[in-house]
Order: C-alpha cells, then sequence, then structure tokens
C-alpha cells in the first residue's frame, strides 16, 4: 500500500515537473523529465498522457528525431501519440516523414481527427498539391464542416503558396468561421498587397459584432503600405484606441511601421514617442525604419539610447544598427558595435555576419569582410553576395575567384550573384560571365540582363549593349530599359532616350528622372516642365536628381519665380533640401536669375559644401557684377583647403573679366599650372582675350582674330596637341609676319 502510494506521489511530480517544463520548454529540462518517465515506469492512470507531452516538448524544441525514437518505443499508442509526432514533423519541415507518419496511422486503424490534418497542413513544405489531396479526404471524413480548425489551416496553406483562388473558396465554402478563420484571410490578403479586399473584409469582421483581437488589428495594419492607405490606417488607430488595444506591445508595433509606411519617417517617431510600453521589436522597428529612410545617424542615436530603457539589442538591431555605420561609413563605431556582437556572441550568425561583411567591405577594409565570412557558421545565398559586392565595388577580380567558390561548394547563385560580379569583370571575362548566366537561366532577370548592359558598355562594347534592345523586349522590363535610356543619353541620343522610355506601362522615378535629363540636356526646356506635371499626377514623386534637372531648366530659361517655386517644393523634404548637389543648383539657379542674395543665402545655410559649391557661388557672383567679392570668396576656398578645378578657374577669370579686375586675372591665369596643377583649355583663353582686349578692339575685329592676337603672346604654352587652335594657324601666321 506504501508501495503503491509512494508510486503515485511520484507520478504527481512527474506531472508538476512536466508542467513546469511545458511553459519554459528547454532541451536541458526535457531529457531529464524523458529519464525520470521511464524510470518511474507507466502510469496506470495515464499511460500514454507523459510519453505524448514530452513528445510535444520534443517537437516544440526542433527535435523530430528524438520524439520519434520515443514515439517507437511506446508500449501503447493512441490518435494524440499520431498527432503529434505527424506535429513535430511538420514543425520542423520533414513533410515526406509526416506524410508517412499520416498513412501508417490509418493503416494502424487510427481514424484522423481535425488535429492531424491541422498538423500536416501547417507543414511550410507542404505543395499545394498535397494540399488539395488532404483537402479531399478532410471532405470524405466530414470533418470540413464539423469546425472552422481544418479550413483555417486550409486558408493558411494556400495563402502561404499564394493560391488566392483556391483562398476564396475555401472561406466562402466553409460553413464555420472563427475569429480565428477571419483574422487569417485578413492577414493574407494583407500581406500580399490585396489593400482594398483586406480593408473589405476587415470592415466585415467589424460588423458581425466579433470580439476582436490582437491579431484582427495586426492582420490588417500590416496590409497598409502607402500614403493612399494613410486615412483608413488613422481609422483602425482610432479602433485600437477605443478597444483598449494601444497598450499592446504587438499592435502598438504594426502601428509604428505602417506609419513609416504610409506617411514617412516623421509620423513612425511621433508614435513612437507616443509609446506607453516599448520592447526590443519597437526599438527594431522605429530604428530600421530609420535606417531604411537612411537617417543614420538618428538610428544609432536611438540605438544608444536603448540602454535607458533597459532593453537589450538583439539580433535585428545588430543588422540595422551595423548597416547604418556602413551608410555613414563609420568606422571607429562600427568595431565598437562589431565588440558587442562577439559579447553576445552573434558573429557567426548569418544575418549579423553578412552585415558585418558589408560594413567592413564599405569602410575599404575587405580583409576583415572576409574574416567575418569566415566567421559565419551557416552561409547563405546572402553572405556570399555580400562578400562579392564588397570585392566588385572596389573592382577586384577577386570576385570571380569568389563566384568560382562557391559554386565549386555547391550554392546555387541567384540574380543578385551576378549583378555584384558583372560590376568588376573585364571584357574577356564578361563573355564568359554571359554563358554562365545563360547556362544557367539568368538571362532575362531584370537585374542580371540591367548589370549585363551596363558592364557591356563600361567594356565600351556600346553596340553590344545596345543590341539588347532589339534582342529582347526591353520596354516591358523597366530595369533594362532604364539602362538602355542611360547610354543613349550619354551618347547624345536624346530623342532615342524619350522614345524607348515612352514606350514603358509603368516608369519608375528612374525613368522619369532619365527622360526629363534628357530634354535638358536637348534644349527642351519647356517639356521638361510638361514631364514634371505628368510624374506628380502619376504619384510619382520627385527625388534630388528630379530637382537637380528641373533647376538646370529654370536656369536656361531665367525663370526666378519658378525656380523660387522650386525651392519651396524642395524646402518640403527635409533629406532632399539638404542634399549638396541640390543646394549647389540652387546656387547656381538663382545666380543666373539675378537673385545674388538668395545665392549667397543658401550658401551660408549650407554645412557639407565642397568644390562645386564654391564655384556655383564665385560664378554667380561674378554674373552679377560682385567681381571683387567673387575674387574674396575663391581667395577663402583656397585657404579652407578647397583646390580649384577647371571649372572654378573659369569662373574667377569670368568674375574678373566682369569687373574688370585684369591684374588679378592674369596672376591666377599664370598660376594655373603652377599653383593649381591645370592646364589652360580654350574657355580659360576665352576668359583672358576678354580680359585683356578692349571691347572697342573686340567689336571692331571680332573674337576670332583677337584671340589669335592673344594666343601668339602664349604660343609656346598653348596646347596645339589638342588640336584646340589648329583652326587659329593661319591667322597666327598672318600676325607673326606683321
Amino acid at each position: 500500500m506504501s508501495f503503491h502510494g509512494d508510486f503515485i506521489k511520484h507520478h504527481q511530480r512527474i506531472l508538476r515537473l512536466l508542467k513546469t517544463c511545458s511553459r519554459a520548454p528547454s532541451l536541458r529540462s526535457t531529457k531529464p523529465l524523458h529519464a525520470l518517465t521511464v524510470t518511474a515506469g507507466p502510469n496506470p492512470d495515464q499511460p500514454i498522457f507523459l510519453y505524448n507531452s514530452i513528445i510535444s516538448l520534443y517537437a516544440s524544441l526542433g527535435e523530430p528525431l528524438t520524439a520519434r525514437k520515443l514515439f517507437d518505443k511506446m508500449p501503447d499508442r493512441n490518435v494524440v501519440s499520431f498527432n503529434s509526432i505527424i506535429s513535430a514533423y511538420s514543425r520542423c519541415g520533414y513533410v515526406e516523414d509526416a506524410l508517412r507518419m499520416f498513412l501508417y496511422m490509418i493503416n494502424r486503424g487510427f481514424e484522423p481527427t481535425q488535429f492531424t490534418f491541422g498538423g500536416l497542413l501547417s507543414c511550410d513544405s507542404l505543395n499545394p498539391v498535397e494540399g488539395a489531396q488532404l483537402q479531399a479526404s478532410v471532405l470524405k471524413n466530414g470533418l470540413f464542416c464539423a469546425d472552422a480548425f481544418v479550413g483555417t489551416a486550409l486558408l493558411g496553406l494556400y495563402g502561404r503558396h499564394g493560391c488566392f483562388y483556391e483562398v476564396v473558396s475555401v472561406f466562402e465554402d466553409m460553413p464555420r468561421k472563427s475569429l480565428v478563420t477571419w483574422n487569417s484571410i485578413v492577414s493574407i490578403f494583407g500581406k500580399h498587397g490585396f489593400v482594398e479586399d483586406c480593408m473589405f473584409l476587415f470592415c466585415e469582421l467589424v460588423r458581425s459584432e466579433a470580439a476582436l483581437t490582437e491579431s484582427s488589428f495586426v492582420g490588417v495594419i500590416h496590409g497598409l503600405s502607402n500614403e493612399q492607405d494613410l486615412e483608413f490606417g488613422e481609422q483602425i488607430h482610432g479602433l485600437v484606441i477605443k478597444n483598449g488595444f494601444d497598450y499592446e506591445l504587438l499592435v502598438a508595433n504594426s502601428l509604428v511601421n505602417m506609419y513609416f509606411q504610409c506617411a514617412g519617417i516623421c509620423s513612425a517617431e511621433k508614435m513612437f514617442k507616443d509609446l506607453a510600453i516599448r520592447d526590443v521589436v519597437s526599438w527594431n522597428t522605429i530604428i530600421g525604419a530609420l535606417a531604411e529612410s537612411e537617417n543614420f545617424g538618428k538610428a544609432l542615436e536611438l540605438y544608444l539610447r536603448m540602454s535607458v530603457d533597459i532593453v537589450f539589442p538583439n539580433q535585428t538591431t545588430f543588422v540595422y544598427v551595423i548597416n547604418s555605420c556602413a551608410g555613414l561609413q563609420n568606422s571607429i563605431l562600427g568595431k565598437s558595435i562589431h565588440a558587442k556582437v562577439i559579447k553576445n556572441a552573434l558573429e557567426c550568425d548569418v544575418f549579423v555576419g553578412s552585415a558585418l561583411v558589408d560594413f567592413y567591405a564599405k569602410c575599404d577594409n575587405l580583409e576583415g569582410a572576409h574574416l567575418c565570412f569566415s566567421e559565419i557558421s551557416n552561409k547563405n545565398i546572402v553572405s556570399w553576395n555580400a562578400l562579392i559586392l564588397g570585392y566588385a565595388s572596389k573592382s577586384s577580380p577577386t570576385s570571380i575567384f569568389v563566384l568560382i567558390e562557391l559554386l565549386q561548394l555547391g550554392y546555387q547563385p541567384n540574380e543578385f550573384t551576378f549583378s555584384h560580379v558583372l560590376r568588376s569583370s573585364l571584357a574577356f571575362e564578361l563573355l564568359q560571365l554571359h554563358c554562365l548566366i545563360i547556362r544557367m537561366g539568368y538571362e532575362n532577370y531584370e537585374y542580371v540582363l540591367g548589370s549585363l548592359m551596363t558592364s557591356y558598355a563600361k567594356s565600351g562594347l556600346i553596340s553590344d549593349a545596345l543590341a539588347f534592345v532589339t534582342a529582347l523586349n526591353i520596354p516591358r522590363a523597366v530595369v533594362p530599359a532604364n539602362i538602355i535610356a542611360g547610354i543613349y543619353n550619354r551618347t547624345g541620343q536624346y530623342n532615342e532616350t524619350v522614345k524607348l522610355l515612352s514606350q514603358l506601362e509603368r516608369p519608375d522615378i528612374v525613368s522619369w528622372n532619365i527622360v526629363i535629363a534628357a530634354c535638358a540636356h536637348n534644349g527642351d526646356y519647356k517639356e521638361v516642365l510638361e514631364l514634371f506635371k505628368y510624374m506628380c499626377a502619376a504619384r510619382i514623386y520627385p527625388d534630388n536628381y528630379t530637382f537637380v534637372s528641373l533647376l538646370s531648366a529654370c536656369s536656361k530659361l531665367c525663370n526666378l519665380a519658378l525656380g523660387s517655386s522650386l525651392h519651396g517644393l524642395i524646402k518640403k523634404t527635409e533629406i532632399i533640401s539638404s542634399d549638396t548637389f541640390v543646394c549647389n543648383m540652387l546656387i547656381d539657379m538663382y545666380g543666373k536669375c539675378g537673385s545674388i542674395g538668395s545665392s549667397v543665402k543658401i550658401f551660408n545655410e549650407m554645412t557639407d559644401r565642397n568644390v562645386i559649391t564654391w564655384t556655383a557661388l564665385i560664378s554667380a557672383l561674378g554674373l552679377n557684377g560682385f567681381a571683387q567679392r567673387a575674387l574674396e570668396r575663391f581667395r577663402e576656398m583656397e585657404f579652407l583647403g578647397f583646390k580649384p578645378d577647371r571649372v572654378a578657374l573659369i569662373a574667377v577669370l569670368t568674375a574678373c573679366r566682369h569687373g574688370g579686375l585684369v591684374r588679378e586675372g592674369m596672376e591666377l591665369f599664370e598660376r594655373m599650372n603652377r599653383s593649381y596643377g591645370v592646364e589652360p583649355e580654350m574657355d580659360h583663353y576665352h576668359c583672358v582675350v576678354d580680359l585683356l582686349v578692349p571691347q572697342d578692339r573686340l567689336a571692331k575685329f571680332g573674337l576670332r582674330f583677337c584671340l589669335a592676337e592673344v594666343c601668339l603672346s602664349f604660343q609656346d604654352n598653348m596646347p596645339y596637341s589638342d588640336g584646340v587652335f589648329e583652326n587659329l594657324d593661319p591667322l597666327l601666321l598672318s600676325l607673326k609676319c606683321l
């Protein structure tokens, strides 16, 4: 009697241990529990329960083989035993083993339940054909009408594979739909970009007066991804607050991401600041949004503030902050984060490791990139691509050898692999790579095709690059069409650019920028402005390249009103308004339109200046009669360490010409080669002619005669070898005879 009592108590302790293990399963606790169960012997009251529970624990820990060994040693089994081992195989993606166990179960006379089919249908490796066969078995067993469990699992299967007709068919045929069913179909349509269907179904769910859960909101919020969805997103946000889910982290984090996708980073930051509670996902969401917006400095600032909230970074956090360091090329901070990665034992992680490879490559440390690559334990094609891109970006031939190693080790390259390696390929390697691309079936992939055309053009094989226009149906593919149009632009075939891109059904921002630039280069400035109107009407929003072409057109037209309007539009976009290239164009535009005050104001507000910035200001001052100030700015530029180039010297010589500063202008001209290493060209000699020759003599004899007269005094230093002055030789000879 005492022995029986001890036996029962022992099994009760095992049950309590099982309950504890189930709360936080780990292999370390499950194996001793398994050993205790074996040594204690079977419980007469619950002979199978313990074994089934331990199989489920092993399944949750990704140990299907250990679960199968226990299943094979079970003295007795029931339907739950089979369901548990089928679920174990399904969770780990072993679809063939799961199906074999399903057949074995039927052969042993066990009747499958909705949980049997639910376990099978939840397997990610199950294909739609196998799913359809199981669906037939479900209908035969009458489980489809019994409850919503199997039908919801079928929705998940077809949704994963993008079989939307089957998704709708199953949903409509389901006699019983649970809240999980509704959440599932809303999530499926939202995830695949069917926003209107997603909204409609969510509204239907709300009208049904079902008790909404956080999954209901997360599913529909994830489907909202652009500006047109913002109004509906704000309504959802109001409903979230009304239902008291604004304190649920899963919902709140989804809202942060939604505001970033639909309204931009400012709205996302505001939502993030309003969160009452934040977890690591909250921080990752906003840091990732900032990194994606190329606001790398702020992303790193928030990462450093995480510790204040006592939130510890995880794998995803490190990926975002390493990418931010790469974007800023901040090697010091990047190395300190690398040290923290090692401290957290994440250097072997494929995602973190790939980010480190990219970081070191962008900081010109290819040796460090290769070392980080070697540390990755389970490399995938992304990590290989990161290393190849690192070498290719520096035009290193090692990228070819890395590709060969990749192929020898049995990895399957993708379109990005070939796109990267083509960057650094030489002409003779290009032909071999092209053959390999055709052999592996990647020749029709947009990015590969674009990289091939770019490589042919870069190698000087322009005719081979343009041959793709006739060989392939380019107008249907945006990326290759953009590249061909870019080649047309570089070779001065602007009409061909417009003709090619006008055939695109859905041109992107790059397409619009290329065609606008083509019209600007061709002198069709009014057409540039018309194209900009059409672009805005098509809801394609301008970037810095668009504004550069538009401001160039305003400069040529001397249209100050239009240029000022564009400046106002630029100011609305914080990132574009701080772009150095755009600011340089604004200085030039205002200068050419006679608003020198605006040019100086923009220059003074700029924090990041280059030689072009100084040149634009000097040119603007010279054009507007402020020659002395232009010369002062030129000397200030020199003092700050900026070395003048040929264009800067033309600008300052032109300013001297307008202001009659002959002595200063000639001093600069004489110092061109000696002090600045710039060989005088035709444009510089034009400036000298204007500077030295009186206007009445220029009017009387003409520019060509006066130019020849001045050039005679510089004949020993003139670049005859360039053929610039060949047409002046007869005049020079006649002048020598005088």
